[in-house]
């Protein structure tokens, strides 16, 4: 496994983008949808990435288990330790079969419950995040080779604009729970966005929290956990605690969660 937690990001970032290649062929066709057990949607894109992805972590992390959303689905569920790797293919299903480009490949390593290093790439956005000591964004092409010199770094804004916070909420499932926690934060606008992408609007500034109060899993959020991270913002409960990975007990359930662009007080 590479040294720094940046250079493994960057490794992600070339997996996901070899991956992206099958997903986007998928995304040009009349494909057709299917529903899992737990009735999500799901189409032949994330199968046949998260092969690639996962062939491909065999060699950048060999021995290091991974959980990954389809072999998950499928039963397959690793024994995972201190250290593991968070795969999820195709993040944002229903924004690809709404073909508004808003879905991401996701890729995260979590150590002792904190992800350290991730990407999120949007292929049909053609937009790339990486997180590691630091975060990084910039414009590729899928199947692009991706280097340091082509992504700049990003950082959260650390306070709101003079004419008030803005909070980036799920396309698919804001609530009246979660409105109520940004007008209580004191956000004047909000903003929509689907899949990880929502994590990276805080950490590129150009939102100030993501409060979530619908359910997801650890592979949904783990890559974009560790952009924000890199980029100088946080992921807590809503009492302000730590929000960690590794709940095996849940099923690696998520529980509620707020981004924030400045860590609370």
């Amino acid at each position: 496994m590479t040294n720094t937690m940046g250079a493994l990001a960057l490794e992600f970032g070339r997996i996901c983008s070899q991956a992206s290649l099958p997903v986007m062929e998928v995304y040009q066709t009349n494909f057709t949808p299917e529903q899992k057990a737990d009735r999500s949607p799901v189409t032949e894109a994330d199968t046949r990435a998260e092969k690639v992805i996962l062939n491909a972590l065999r060699t950048v992390c060999p021995g290091i288990p991974v959980l990954a959303e389809e072999q998950f689905a499928a039963g397959f569920c690793p024994e995972i330790n201190d250290v593991f790797l968070l795969v999820d293919p195709v993040d944002g299903t229903k924004e690809f079969i709404a073909r508004n480009g808003e879905f991401t490949l996701n890729i995260a390593l979590i150590r002792n419950g904190v992800p350290v290093a991730g990407c999120v790439y949007a292929p049909a956005l053609e937009r790339i995040y990486l997180g590691g000591e630091s975060a990084r964004a910039g414009a590729l092409k899928p199947g692009e080779a991706v280097t340091t010199e082509g992504l700049a770094v990003i950082e959260t804004r650390k306070s709101p604009p003079a004419s008030g916070a803005v909070a980036v909420m799920s396309r698919s499932h804001a609530d009246e729970r979660t409105r109520a926690f940004a007008t209580a934060f004191g956000a004047t606008e909000a903003v929509s966005a689907g899949s990880s992408l929502k994590f990276c609007r805080v950490a590129e500034g150009a939102a100030d929290i993501y409060p979530r109060f619908a359910p997801t899993m650890e592979w949904d959020t783990g890559a974009g956990h560790a952009v924000l991270n890199g980029a100088g913002g946080t992921v807590t409960q809503p009492d302000h605690s730590p929000f960690l990975y590794g709940k095996a007990a849940e099923g690696y359930r998520n529980g509620h969660f707020i981004a924030w662009a400045v860590p609370p007080r």
